[in-house]
């Protein structure tokens, strides 16, 4: 499982890895290149989700156990 995921803010393209709660989703983050506050994008349930490179653990572990084993994350 991956614990940290790197953000990238699409309004201005700014990167930076953040380590991932393993329980709980993050809704918001700020970027710290612009400003902007950056939020969940539509049937995301974190910024972790819809702007990093690896989902948050909670998804993670949705995923991995397949769609018998489907949950809502977070």
């Amino acid at each position: 499982m991956e614990l940290e995921s790197t953000i990238t803010c699409p309004a201005c393209g700014h990167s930076r890895t953040e380590t991932m709660p393993t329980d709980a989703c993050r809704y918001f983050y700020e970027c710290e290149g612009c400003g902007t506050l950056l939020k969940p994008l539509q049937g995301d349930c974190c910024v972790f989700c819809s702007y990093g490179d690896h989902p948050c653990p909670p998804r993670q572990k949705e995923l991995q156990s397949g769609p018998a084993g489907r949950h809502r994350c977070c």
